[in-house]
């Protein structure tokens, strides 16, 4: 199925063309239908039918239904020509749904529609004629290129192709192939052409061919397609073979190059030096210098003499071997034949020398081709910079830099390299200032931008920090791509010298620019450079834009619990403790560790705010991750909570700091327990009381029943009494006869008379003037079996109205 799918806004113009004509829909099928004419007008118009997708309604208001391929109209002479310029610029092909293509694919579009089976009005054919008129004069293969750059190799891209292509030439066919993106698809296309009869090939397409499969690595299909050629009448020769054979080299198979070039010989192909040539580098590149050598003597054998081009592959690979000598042997035998070496030649000795260090000599060869007005090039000085650097001779190469410039010959971007990197290596960082300075005001790009980075470095190490931020403005200036490490390195030598000033504004560049996220960043910024300015922000009212560079180093994974930790502190102490309790929460997600320090920070803020809830969670998530709190820390949430009138959750804290052994704060233990019991929170406060005789601690449980009798909360002094009853806990007598009047002034005879009991059961002896009172209430109450009891166990005792008081003695329970 054929559409013209809408892209962007692109048919705004064709649309205000069919506002203004009323056409009848054709259904996509009916090709018995002829083009109507629009009602109520003289004019015709075409109309390219959207797919339904788009939803953009057909001439007649009617929606698509999906089932149509092209709706085609008449257009007038106004549409057609908003057509023919909005079509290229404006619509987008899609076949079967798969999209092919925008904005010169207009001829494209126009081949697929002339060659479907839709039936076209001639105002379109026309406007095919001339779009291919135009296609024709600017190439048929950029068409034909674009096609097969987008689109599978399928029976109908090649029928489109010789639908646009009226005849298939050597120009053509060549073009195509040279304008191929896709090796493989120049293949295909190489194959089809001969195979349907379109075109028969000549030398030229086929080492094009060999050329385009042998830059793809794909060697076999090349040579097959060599092998084939006297099957179809094109004779072979030399640079085919020499191409294959380079190819071969190139993807370091040697062995398949030395057996083309010995079956040259075998089918009689012609070889010459060049072939020799060709061979001598492919092998001399592997190191086989033994092979090269037999080599070059069976050359001289077959009557072929070496040029000055073959000797220099040969002294090349020798000194690429490390064969030093053997190289030399060779130069002096070029020179004998009276082959005249020339500047490679020389460039090529110097090189060599360079390599192995000895500067001496390659002196020697630099003298010698001046001697033989041979001028050397900026590949020679630029040779000899870099093994003067090698050696450590800056100043002589130095002073080979304005030679070269007093003899016109400009440096390059790897004179300057070469230049940077040694003098970064010598720690002459004012000379390398220069010669950035050079390099930046006549626009040479470093081919190294690594060197950058080691200049940025050595100026900050050297101290002089304005010359390294001439390092970046140079970057800057040169287009060198500006990555978080070069900021990283001059941040943390800002923050070192105490310049934080500049620092913070190197930082916010970083930050608006995203450079961090950059994602074909190689240079990160180093937890040295981001933590020293994230600690300073923090501490200085600046956390916000802290977290913006920390999160964004955390998109690139960076989890540092230094940072972290510094912008808990910082938020913290700022008065913004939910964004350092939103960093908390991520680091502990991430099993990133946290420090004490952060966490005591946070609740102070939380407390400072009153949030004392939350305060209490982050103590329980400190202890959870290993923290221990500090005393003080405990009672500072303790007593936020209690003036917050939150006694239970104080008292959980309370029971925390005794489970961690902490048995501080006696003072305000007591007033917690004080609370629970008056809130009528009984068990708590009891459970809260064990827990505090457990640590060798006791409250004053005078104290505790004689504010209970006076407040009226006789229960709870009832089961505070019975418990430290059970416990034998030091109780004073007087607080005995405080409960007891106090059950019966409430009216729980009952209840008085039950702790009574238990205090004559374990040996208690009380002056209680209020038996008679208890025994005459339960007589009048119809408890007359508790008055007789209770009677009975006073006379056994011998207790006198106006018996001793004192205090029964008991340990505490442990």
């Amino acid at each position: 199925m054929y559409s013209l799918s809408k892209s962007n806004t692109s048919l705004t113009n064709i649309a205000a063309v069919e506002k203004k004509s009323q056409g009848t829909f054709l259904q996509p099928h009916d090709n018995t239908a002829s083009h109507s004419q629009p009602s109520g007008s003289g004019r015709s118009f075409t109309y390219l039918q959207l797919r339904d997708e788009s939803r953009v309604q057909s001439p007649d208001g009617r929606k698509g239904s999906g089932n149509w391929c092209l709706s085609v109209f008449k257009l007038d002479e106004l549409g057609l020509e908003i057509l023919r310029i909005a079509l290229p610029a404006s619509l987008a092909l899609t076949v079967d749904g798969v999209f092919l293509g925008t904005g010169s694919w207009a001829s494209d579009v126009l081949v697929e529609l002339v060659s479907s089976a839709v039936p076209l009005s001639s105002d379109i054919i026309k406007l095919y004629q001339e779009l291919m008129a135009s296609t024709m004069k600017n190439g048929v293969n950029e068409c034909v290129n674009r096609m097969m750059a987008n689109r599978a190799w399928t029976t109908r891209l090649q029928k489109s192709i010789r639908n646009l292509v009226p005849s298939f030439d050597q120009e053509v066919v060549y073009n195509v192939l040279h304008g191929s993106k896709n090796s493989e698809h120049a293949l295909q296309f190489f194959r089809w052409v001969e195979r349907s009869g379109l075109f028969q090939h000549t030398r030229e397409t086929h080492l094009k061919m060999i050329e385009i499969l042998g830059r793809a690595s794909k060697l076999n299909h090349a040579r097959c397609i060599l092998l084939d050629m006297p099957k179809k009448g094109v004779e072979w020769d030399e640079d085919l073979w020499v191409l294959l054979i380079e190819g071969y080299g190139k993807a370091g198979i040697v062995q398949e190059s030395v057996k083309l070039f010995q079956k040259m010989e075998e089918l009689g192909v012609g070889r010459t030096i060049k072939s020799y040539d060709t061979l001598f580098k492919v092998i001399m590149r592997r190191g086989r210098y033994m092979m090269a050598k037999r080599y070059f003597n069976k050359m001289l054998g077959e009557g072929i003499e070496p040029t000055t081009h073959t000797f220099n592959i040969m002294i090349w690979g020798f000194f690429l071997s490390g064969k030093v000598e053997t190289a030399n042997r060779f130069f002096e035998d070029m020179k004998s034949k009276d082959i005249s070496p020339d500047v490679v030649t020389y460039n090529t000795l110097i090189n060599g020398y360079h390599r192995v260090k000895k500067m001496d000599e390659a002196e020697k060869y630099f003298v010698e081709m001046k001697g033989r007005n041979i001028e050397p090039t900026v590949i020679t000085y630029t040779t000899l910079i870099k093994g003067y650097m090698s050696v450590e001779r800056v100043d002589d190469a130095l002073k080979l830099l304005k030679e070269m410039k007093s003899f016109g010959i400009k440096p390059n971007a790897i004179t300057y390299s070469t230049l940077l990197s040694g003098l970064c290596d010598a720690e002459k960082m004012f000379e390398a200032r220069g010669i950035l300075k050079e390099m930046a005001e006549k626009y040479i790009e470093s081919k190294d931008n690594a060197i950058f980075t080691r200049l940025i470095s050595g100026q900050c190490k050297a101290g002089d920090l304005d010359a390294a931020m001439d390092v970046l403005k140079a970057m800057i200036r040169l287009s060198v791509p500006t990555e978080a490490g070069h900021y990283g390195i001059l941040i943390e030598n800002f923050c070192k010298a105490g310049q934080y000033d500049h620092a913070v504004k190197l930082l916010e560049k970083l930050i608006e620019k995203e450079i961090i996220l950059r994602p074909q960043s190689t240079l990160h910024m180093e937890p040295s450079a981001y933590n020293p300015i994230i600690e300073y922000l923090c501490s200085n009212g600046q956390t916000s834009k802290a977290e913006i560079l920390l999160r964004q180093l955390m998109k690139m994974g960076v989890q540092d619990p230094v940072a972290l930790n510094n912008l808990i502190r910082g938020h913290a102490k700022e008065g913004n403790p939910d964004p350092a309790f939103e960093i908390l929460n991520i680091m502990i997600r991430r099993n990133v560790l946290s420090e004490k320090s952060a966490y005591e920070s946070l609740i102070e803020s939380y407390l400072k705010k009153n949030e004392t809830a939350d305060a209490k969670t982050t103590l329980d998530s400190m202890i959870e991750n290993g923290h221990l709190p500090d005393s003080s820390m405990y009672r500072s949430v303790m007593e936020s909570l209690f003036e917050d009138d939150r006694i239970q959750t104080a008292s959980r804290v309370m029971k925390t700091m005794l489970e961690k052994g902490l048995k501080d704060h006696e003072d305000l233990i007591a007033k917690i327990l004080e609370a629970l019991l008056m809130r009528g929170h009984v068990e708590e406060a009891i459970g809260r009381i064990e827990l505090l005789m457990v640590n060798g601690l006791a409250p004053d449980f005078d104290s505790l029943l004689s504010v209970l009798c006076e407040k009226g909360k006789t229960i709870s002094a009832l089961k505070l009494l019975d418990f430290g009853l059970e416990r034998d806990c030091n109780i004073n007598f007087s607080s005995y006869d405080k409960v007891l009047d106090a059950l019966l002034a409430a009216g729980k005879t009952l209840n008085a008379y039950s702790i009574l009991c238990k205090i004559l059961e374990k040996g208690g002896v009380t002056d209680w003037s209020s038996c008679k009172d208890l025994i005459k209430s339960l007589n009048e109450e119809g408890n007359t079996k508790q008055a007789d009891t209770l009677s009975r166990m006073i006379l056994g005792k011998g207790m006198q109205i106006d018996g001793k008081k004192g205090k029964k003695k008991a340990q505490i329970a442990c």
